[in-house]
């Protein structure tokens, strides 16, 4: 199990295509990457910004999840007692059953709060591109 990260593997991917001589752009990854491209530039420059601005705003607003995942503690610690007495009451198992569903939600919402902000990220280059090539500036 290697824990290089995204860019990596698709280097890894990318050099076995290019060593059996296949087309780079046939990449799965590539392709979606592609067709996003391919879609913003049938937008006029104008509206185009403003899906940028929106973007911006939602890259930004991925920020609610580390807040709420970060707040959580801060609330179970305010009725640490009484969720003590709740949780211990009938045993451990009701306690493993929370720590598990904390964990996976906490978890869940990490990933996704970085999926994300990576794809809200990969938009916004690929307007900035489009804008620029058209000789006009988004900021």
């Amino acid at each position: 199990m290697a824990f290089r990260g995204d860019a990596h593997k698709l280097y890894i991917k990318l050099s076995k295509v290019n060593n059996q001589d296949a087309p780079l752009r046939q990449v799965k990854e590539l392709k979606e990457i592609q067709e996003i491209r391919v879609f913003y530039q049938t937008i006029e420059t104008t509206t185009l910004q403003l899906i940028y601005y929106r973007m911006v705003k939602e890259k930004q607003g991925s920020g609610i999840i580390p807040i709420f995942v970060t707040s959580i503690p801060w609330f179970f610690f305010l009725f640490s007692k009484q969720l003590q007495e709740f949780l211990f009451k009938e045993g451990s198992l009701l306690f493993l059953l929370f720590g598990i569903f904390y964990m996976v939600t906490l978890t869940i919402s990490v990933i996704v709060h970085f999926r994300e902000n990576a794809w809200a990220a990969v938009h916004i280059e690929i307007i900035q591109d489009i804008v620029d090539e058209r000789g006009k500036h988004v900021t």
